[in-house]
C-alpha cells in the first residue's frame, strides 16, 4: 500500500480548483512518505484536455477514464472506477474535495473498501501513532485534522489499520501551487468497461445546469466581512459601499447569515467559504473558532469592534475599537477622497 491518490473533479473538461489544491497537498504528503502521487479523473471527451490541468501539480501517474456516460457525474460509475482501481493499486491515502460530488462519492468508496473517511479536514499531516490500549506503534499515518463538537475543539483523527486513509477537504482550505520539483508525469487511459459494470449506468442525467458564481470571494485580494454586530441587513449596505470603494468582496459570519443580514453564499468559516486575502477587514465579528477557521490565513487582519476583548482581536494585526456605525462611514469617506 504505497501511493497517495487524489480524485480530480471536473466540470466538462475543466478541473475543479479544489482538486488542484489537493494535488499540491498530496505532492507534499507523497514527498514526506517517499512515495508517488497518483491522480484519477473520469469524464466524457476529456482525453487530451485535462492532462495539462493536473500533471503540472506534481503528479507521477494520472489515470484518465474517458467514457460517454461518465459526465455529468452519477454515483455508481464513479464509485465502480475508484473501488476497482484502488483494489488494484492499493493506495495508502486518498483525498477528494468536500463538494457535493465528494460528499456523495467518498462515503460510497470508503464503505465499499471498509476504510475510514474523515470529512471537512482543515489540515493534513504525516506522523506516528501509538495505540494506548495495545501499545502497538504505527509510523507515517495520515493525521486528519478537523474542528469537532461545533468547533469547540480541534480533533486529530487517525486510521491505523484500514486502507486507504480517506479525507475530504473543502475548497480554499489548501493553497494550490505548480510543482517545481521532479515528478514523472505519466498518463494512462484504462478501458472503462473493465472497471464499470453495465448496471451502473441505470441512472441517466436528463439535464445539467451550472449557474455562474455571483462573486469571487475566494479569489479576492481584499475581503470586507460583517458579523451579527452589523445589526441589520441595512447595516450590511455599508459594507457593500466600503467594498465598492476598495474593489473588495463582501463576506459574512454564520451569525449574520442566520440572522438574514446576508446571503448564505457569502458565509465565511467552517461551514462556509475559506478565504486567503491579502487584507481581511472584520466588522462587528466576535471571532468564534468556526469563523476564524475560514479566514485565519489572511495576510493582514483588521478588526473593527466595539468590544476591545473580542476573540478576533487576538489574531488581528490591527484593531479599531469603535462601533461599525462610527468607523465604517469614516473609512468610506476617506477612501473616496484618497483613492486614485
Amino acid at each position: 500500500m504505497n501511493n497517495v491518490f487524489v480524485y480530480c473533479e471536473i466540470e466538462g473538461t475543466t478541473v475543479a480548483e479544489v482538486s488542484q489544491e489537493l494535488l499540491t497537498k498530496g505532492r507534499k504528503l507523497a514527498n514526506t512518505l517517499g512515495v508517488e502521487l497518483h491522480a484519477v479523473v473520469a469524464g466524457t471527451g476529456i482525453k487530451g484536455k485535462v492532462e495539462d490541468q493536473i500533471l503540472p501539480y506534481g503528479v507521477d501517474k494520472l489515470f484518465v477514464f474517458d467514457g460517454k456516460d461518465l459526465f455529468p457525474y452519477t454515483s455508481a460509475p464513479h464509485t465502480d472506477i475508484l473501488v476497482n482501481l484502488f483494489k488494484e493499486e492499493k493506495p495508502q491515502i486518498c483525498l477528494m474535495g468536500a463538494t457535493v460530488i465528494g460528499r456523495d462519492l467518498g462515503p460510497r468508496v470508503s464503505s465499499s473498501l471498509t476504510s475510514g473517511l474523515t470529512a471537512d479536514c482543515t489540515s493534513l499531516e504525516i506522523g506516528p501513532f501509538t495505540d494506548v490500549k495495545t501499545g502497538k506503534e504505527y509510523e507515517n499515518l495520515l493525521y486528519q485534522i478537523r474542528p469537532a463538537f461545533g468547533g469547540n475543539i480541534v480533533a486529530t483523527i487517525v486510521n491505523p489499520d484500514h486502507r486507504p486513509q480517506m479525507a475530504t477537504v473543502r475548497s480554499g482550505v489548501m493553497q494550490k501551487a505548480l510543482c517545481d520539483g521532479p515528478y514523472k508525469g505519466e498518463t494512462v487511459y484504462p478501458e472503462v468497461s473493465k472497471y464499470v459494470s453495465p448496471e451502473s449506468y441505470v441512472v441517466k442525467v436528463l439535464d445539467h445546469h451550472v449557474e455562474a458564481a455571483r462573486h469571487n470571494l475566494k479569489g479576492a485580494s481584499i475581503v470586507v466581512s460583517g458579523g451579527y454586530g452589523m445589526g441589520s441587513k441595512e447595516g450590511f449596505d455599508m459594507l457593500f459601499d466600503l467594498a465598492k470603494v476598495l474593489h473588495a468582496e463582501v463576506g459574512a459570519s454564520r451569525a449574520a447569515v442566520d440572522a438574514g443580514f446576508c446571503d448564505h453564499d457569502r458565509q465565511i468559516g467552517q461551514t462556509g467559504v475559506t478565504v486567503h486575502p491579502k487584507v481581511y477587514i472584520a466588522c462587528g465579528i466576535s471571532g468564534q473558532i468556526q469563523h476564524i477557521a475560514g479566514m485565519q490565513d489572511s495576510s493582514i487582519i483588521i478588526s473593527i469592534n466595539s468590544d476591545p476583548d473580542a476573540p478576533i482581536n487576538t489574531i488581528a494585526d490591527y484593531v479599531i475599537v469603535g462601533t461599525v456605525e462610527e468607523v465604517i462611514p469614516k473609512l468610506i469617506k476617506y477612501y473616496k477622497q484618497n483613492s486614485k
